[in-house]
């Protein structure tokens, strides 16, 4: 287990966009939260490695994404 996974505050969580085939193919990101960061990782690939950046970015991408500046994802 890696130091970011140790220092997680939180379990990981599946992203409620994750599809179990159909759509969204089995695509599956969960998230974890630290005390200043936020961990993404592939959940088919728990071992191939981990995302960490810090809390005030994944903010920033969040509000970005629910504004639609990404997009539709379509």
């Amino acid at each position: 287990m890696s130091d970011i996974e140790n220092s997680l505050l939180t379990a990981w969580r599946k992203s409620s966009r994750s599809g179990g085939g159909g759509t969204g193919g089995g695509n599956c990101v969960e998230v974890a939260f630290g005390k200043d960061f936020t961990a993404v990782r592939d959940s088919k690939s728990p071992d191939a490695g981990v995302l960490a950046v810090p809390a005030v970015q994944w903010r920033s991408f969040l509000d970005k994404v629910h504004s639609g500046h990404y997009g539709s994802g379509s």
